[in-house]
């Protein structure tokens, strides 16, 4: 969190859990619709053991796993604080994206650690079983029934602005540390989310700059403050995050890495919300306010209700995609969509 922040109001600190069993992660986050640190889930990890080794050691033994395919990186310059965000007249991002071999990124961290002010240089969201082949063998969490994306993201002292994922997540600190602020859903409209068209890397995020904080121009965020709190990781220490908690990341030394697991419980042929979304502001945002509440209800009841024994009225067999999803009849809806949009 941000000195500022911390003068401003003293936020709740996360729940912390020690002694969890890897094994036994998922009985242990239970329901939970809360974040919860698990306190030194990943300390026995070969990658974390590095990590508390050297910079150059972590290094060296992520290269180890590296074949050589160029990853997408994001560079900033220091002026920024470390936040990748937009140009001051909100219309641009203020920062460059590029590809380069990761051992060429390493080069470039390790060589800033000398600097006064160096370039901000921040690798998210990269699959770990395509760029490092090998490493889970020996770096991972027991969650393979979840068939969750495993990421790598490192970088120097970084700030992932306020955003949501619609995946639950179990993000584990490998090296540096983080610091996560974090709001619960409903804080939303005390956010100040930016555009959705223009994101830093695929997901809206909060005007607000936590360094900065501008409560003149933002001054609802006071009350997201008073939801807010507060997760600080260690190496060796995981976080879940549950689906759509708002949530910035903070680096806080000069060479930070990240592995996090994403996983649904939904079933794999749904398409993402977000397209929903999207859909909706394309072709319900701007009826009339009675339209609106007229389609609101066809939403609640198709929709956001209940949905068992809703339609026993309707033969069995007539239902169409009334009935619960499977892939076949995702398939069929899909092509409904498809054909009413190229219309």
């Amino acid at each position: 969190m941000s000195d500022v922040l911390k003068k401003i109001t003293p936020l709740k600190k996360t729940l912390c859990v020690a002694d969890v069993n890897p094994e036994n992660i998922l009985a242990a986050l239970g329901n939970a619709g809360q974040p919860i640190i698990l306190k030194g889930l990943v300390s026995h990890w070969p990658v974390v053991q590095k990590a508390l080794e050297s910079d150059q050691a972590i290094c060296d033994y992520l290269l180890s796993f590296y074949q050589g395919q160029p990853v997408l990186f994001y560079e900033a310059k220091s002026e920024s604080g470390g936040r990748f965000a937009y140009t001051i007249d909100g219309k641009n991002l203020d920062f460059k994206t590029q590809r380069a071999p990761l051992n060429y990124i390493f080069d470039h961290l390790l060589n800033a650690k000398q600097q006064v002010d160096p370039d901000i240089v921040y690798v998210g969201s990269t699959a770990v079983d395509r760029y490092l082949p090998g490493m889970r063998e020996h770096n991972d969490l027991p969650l393979q029934g979840l068939n969750p994306l495993v990421s790598i993201w490192l970088g120097n002292r970084t700030k992932a602005a306020t955003h949501f994922d619609s995946p639950d997540n179990i993000a584990c600190c490998i090296s540096g540390r983080r610091v996560f602020t974090l709001f619960p859903p409903d804080q939303l409209e005390n956010l100040y989310i930016g555009p959705l068209h223009l994101t830093p890397s695929g997901q809206a995020i909060s005007l607000v700059d936590f360094d900065n904080p501008d409560f003149e121009k933002f001054p609802r965020f006071r009350y997201a403050l008073e939801h807010a709190q507060v997760a600080e990781l260690e190496p060796g220490d995981a976080l879940f995050v549950p689906s759509m908690w708002w949530h910035q990341v903070e680096s806080k030394q000069d060479l930070n890495v990240l592995i996090n697991y994403w996983w649904r419980n939904d079933k794999p042929f749904m398409d993402s919300p977000l397209n929903a979304l999207f859909h909706a502001i394309l072709s319900i945002r701007e009826l009339s306010q009675k339209e609106k509440e007229a389609w609101k209800g066809l939403f609640d009841y198709y929709i956001f209700s209940e949905q068992a024994e809703k339609y026993s009225h309707i033969a069995e067999g007539a239902r169409g995609f009334l009935d619960p999803l499977d892939e076949v009849s995702a398939r069929k809806l899909r092509a409904i969509i498809n054909n009413n949009l190229n219309k």
